[in-house]
């Protein structure tokens, strides 16, 4: 079991990009499965990466991200947290 790792800069520019909005993609890289869930503007902001289960249910971490805006709608904040383990 590999131990619980923080989202590297390849991770994080794959999940900057816009996904459909409010929908949970499923998608592998590398060795890990992911499911991505994505807010009604279409940002990843909630991810569980790991091993899928024969239950569709990953075992591994979980991430939520942050964004906050300004006044203008300017992004002041982009950050991605372990959250703890996902089953």
């Amino acid at each position: 079991m590999h131990s619980s790792m923080a989202l590297g800069e390849t991770m994080i520019k794959k999940l900057s990009k816009k996904f459909p909005p409010s929908d949970v993609i499923s998608m592998k890289v590398g060795r890990n499965d992911m499911l991505v869930h994505t807010d009604e503007d279409g940002n990843a902001v909630l991810l569980f990466m790991g091993k899928i289960g024969s239950d569709g249910m990953i075992k591994g971490d979980r991430y939520a991200r942050t964004l906050k805006y300004d006044r203008e709608g300017k992004l002041i904040k982009d950050h991605w947290e372990r959250k703890g383990k996902a089953s």
